[in-house]
């Protein structure tokens, strides 16, 4: 999935746009490297581990991000940008 850019609809894009700017970048980020733990967003987008879970549960309120319970580590959460189907 990584690599592999989605064209969000009218009404996500305005979601967006009234979100904080650790927002757009964990939306960046997983659009640019697919899906990723909150550990992993915290190593790509350098933010404090406390704002990019903020940051996750306002994209999640949104429904502009999924998250799902990690197979390789069942205490985390993957995180992806919710697509068409999901």
């Amino acid at each position: 999935m990584a690599g592999h850019v989605t064209v969000p609809s009218s009404t996500k894009v305005s979601s967006l746009r009234a979100l904080p700017p650790s927002a757009k970048l964990v939306v960046k980020t997983l659009e640019y490297e697919g899906r990723l733990t909150q550990a992993e967003l915290v190593e790509s987008t350098r933010l404090p581990d406390r704002t990019v879970r903020y940051a996750l549960r306002e994209l999640e309120d949104e429904d502009l991000v999924t998250s799902r319970v990690s197979f390789a580590d069942a205490r985390q959460r993957v995180y992806s940008l919710t697509t068409a189907e999901s």
